[in-house]
């Protein structure tokens, strides 16, 4: 086979194959670095697309909510104020204005995928002699659960919605004493009371919200805050979530609403996934320079160890670009031979690390998320990183001088 190669590809690993001991050396060490690479790259990708699952499938991509209720000053006369010292006045729940407009204009938008429209407002629920304060969010099970995964978080029972039925959180469940297909006298500030049925019980993965949030149909919200027909919100996800901000722009400069993004409201998270991002970026590219600095001082004594070698062949017809290829092929092949290996060692160190490390439930820490394109991208980083660390000793070597070289 090896008759069929060009000389330079010979040559080189000739070479490589005479200096085993180095070349193994090298090899290890850039197996080491692109293990890093592939471990660090798909463990930060299993984390973030944990992180970004566990926020987005549990609150809207973007909230269409009303504009502040604004106070202004009394007017005697044409430009004559009665007090020109205004209070901010306190925020009712309110009804989006025309919100099935608003809707209708959403679902025109190609880079909106789902639309709900919810009633949401405080209540008291009740039950023997505990109550507590909640937050009753009306929806329409059908839409808004494409939107927030309700049915992935029950932890009892069945997400049911009709018009006498509410789902709850683990904590207000505790605190009440309810189970599924339990009572609670819902309450809210309208005088307006209402028997309704556990028909689920949730976990969301906050305390908190286990403790105050809950959920009915949308029209026994409506009856119940008093607001017959209207919504409070309209509910989106959009196609692409990090330009879901530039959207939520764009829907307010149109429309007679107030648009909050998951960036927006959720500011800390996103600047967390942003520096997970540069972190990761920052991560590569030592690696990537060690490994660099690693071929070329290995080619540059290898380049000093075999000057008379390179004189023989220069003597012998071989080119200076020749010469040049004969050393670049050797970066080349240390870099995709470590990359071949570093991606195995990487794959099986996150695969041993994914079965190893368990939530308390025993669930999966982080998804195990091994893509093709993070093996190709860096197969193709450690070749190049190879052939950039060669060029040095490689016109090194070409520049010798048969003579000089073989006299020593």
């Amino acid at each position: 086979m090896s008759r069929w190669l060009p000389f330079e590809w010979i040559a080189a690993i000739r070479f490589l194959r005479e200096g085993r001991m180095q070349t193994l050396f090298i090899i290890t060490g850039i197996a080491i670095g692109v293990g890093v690479i592939v471990f660090m790259s798909a463990l930060l990708t299993g984390l973030q697309a944990n992180f970004i699952k566990r926020v987005l499938t549990s609150q809207p991509q973007i909230q269409l909510i009303p504009l502040d209720q604004i106070a202004r000053p009394l007017r005697n006369a044409p430009g004559v104020f009665e007090n020109a010292s205004v209070q901010r006045p306190s925020q009712r729940v309110i009804s989006v204005d025309q919100w099935q407009k608003v809707r209708d204009r959403m679902q025109s938008m190609p880079e909106i995928t789902a639309i709900s429209p919810t009633m949401a407002g405080s209540a008291l629920a009740i039950r023997g002699a505990a109550s507590r304060a909640i937050t009753i969010s009306g929806i329409e099970p059908t839409s808004y659960f494409t939107i927030v995964r309700i049915p992935d978080y029950v932890v009892a029972g069945v997400p049911r919605l009709n018009s006498q039925d509410i789902i709850i959180g683990t904590e207000l469940a505790k605190d009440l004493g309810a189970t599924v297909n339990d009572k609670l006298n819902v309450q809210a500030a309208t005088g307006t009371p209402v028997v309704l049925t556990v028909t689920a019980v949730l976990d969301l993965g906050n305390k908190a919200v286990n403790e105050r949030n809950t959920y009915v149909a949308l029209r026994t919200a409506q009856s119940l805050l008093g607001i017959i027909g209207g919504v409070t919100t309209v509910d989106l996800t959009v196609k692409d979530i990090y330009a879901a901000e530039t959207l939520a722009k764009r829907i307010e400069g149109s429309n007679a609403v107030e648009a909050d993004s998951w960036i927006a409201t959720n500011a800390q998270f996103f600047t967390a996934v942003q520096a997970q991002k540069t972190s990761n970026t920052m991560i590569r590219l030592f690696v990537a320079l060690s490994v660099a600095f690693g071929i070329a001082a290995v080619l540059v004594v290898s380049v000093i160890q075999r000057s008379k070698d390179i004189g023989i062949l220069r003597a012998m017809g071989a080119s200076r670009g020749q010469v040049l290829r004969v050393f670049l092929i050797q970066g080349g092949v240390l870099g995709f031979v470590g990359a071949i290996a570093g991606s195995v060692l990487g794959a099986g160190g996150l695969m041993y690390w994914h079965s190893a490390m368990r939530q308390a439930d025993g669930s999966e820490l982080f998804p195990l998320m091994l893509e093709r394109d993070l093996f190709i991208a860096t197969a193709l980083l450690a070749t190049a990183t190879g052939l950039v660390a060669a060029m040095v000793p490689a016109i090194r070597a070409a520049k010798l001088d048969p003579v000089v070289a073989i006299r020593g």
